[in-house]
């Protein structure tokens, strides 16, 4: 089981940084490949980005490349979302999700992460 909780999100002007934190419990933690996805209102929820096990590896949505960064200290339990240069299209509900199953590849469909956190909103204004 892996509980996890978003932290950081907020109100911010287009151009602007926001960090996202997503503290995690649970021992399979350390193990998993971490992923963040987002939520805007009347949208399908989509993948942003993840980071594998070890940190060793990430991949990101096409939308995000070069603007958001992905970390994590697994002696924290913790992962990072960094955003910088935001769009108002960034708008949504932010999650961090856990892929327990132990594949190499890092995935990008929700229906592959089996735990969730509550989410958090980011908001940015023209």
């Amino acid at each position: 089981q892996v509980q996890l909780v978003e932290s950081g999100g907020g109100l911010v002007q287009a151009g602007g940084s926001l960090r996202l934190s997503c503290a995690a419990s649970g021992r399979t933690f350390s193990s998993s490949t971490m992923g963040w996805f987002r939520q805007a209102p009347g949208k399908e929820r989509e993948f942003v980005g993840a980071i594998s096990w070890s940190g060793g590896r990430t991949r990101y949505a096409d939308s995000v490349k070069g603007r958001f960064t992905i970390s994590r200290d697994n002696a924290k339990n913790t992962v990072y979302l960094q955003m910088n240069s935001l769009k108002p299209e960034d708008t949504a509900v932010y999650f961090c999700a856990a892929d327990t199953a132990g594949v190499y590849y890092i995935r990008a469909d929700p229906n592959e992460y089996a735990y969730w956190g509550q989410g958090t909103q980011v908001t940015v204004s023209s």
